[in-house]
């Protein structure tokens, strides 16, 4: 449901075609809820075939630009106001650690802190991303979710290492 709102949610803010969506996708929402170019595409489609959305122009080589209906801004505001609707949230990572247990205590060491690594790695790609964006405090939610990206890839290295230590003092 998350990709279509994310679709949804782009084309309501401007128009576009699949191409300029998935570039708005890549600067903007990949960092929230990641899709590959044929994920999107197939969302467009069922967007359209569900009248969320539709074809405002067709330019050259037959590229198709889409907007969003008023069906389409009404599911968006009715998804956006309605957060109890969401499944509840599932955590592979957060499985993995609960059941670290399972391996030898060398090994589940080795994942916690590959885990602090790669959400140290993630904090100065989200760092860079924000040096790139002109203007980025103009989108003030787009800016705070990208500092909620920040801020939580920062409490999970904390978190990664606040758990080696607690292992390495058990021994």
């Amino acid at each position: 449901m998350s990709l279509r709102m994310a679709a949804l949610g782009l084309l309501a803010q401007h128009p576009g075609s699949g191409y300029d969506l998935l570039r708005r996708f890549e600067k903007s929402m990949a960092n929230v809820w990641p899709a590959t170019q044929s994920q999107l595409y197939g969302e467009l489609n069922k967007l359209a075939t569900a009248g969320l959305i539709e074809v405002s122009e067709i330019g050259p080589r037959g590229r198709k630009e889409y907007r969003v209906t008023a069906a389409g801004r009404d599911e968006l505001m009715r998804w956006i106001r309605n957060p109890a609707d969401d499944p509840p949230e599932r955590s592979a990572e957060l499985l993995r650690v609960f059941l670290l247990g399972e391996l030898p205590s060398d090994q589940a060491r080795e994942h916690l802190l590959a885990l602090a690594d790669h959400s140290t790695a993630e904090i100065e790609r989200l760092k860079e991303l924000e040096a790139s964006i002109p203007c980025i405090e103009d989108d003030p939610f787009g800016h705070a979710a990208l500092v909620y990206g920040l801020r939580f890839n920062a409490m999970q290295v904390q978190w990664a290492k606040w758990v080696v230590t607690r292992l390495d003092e058990r021994g």
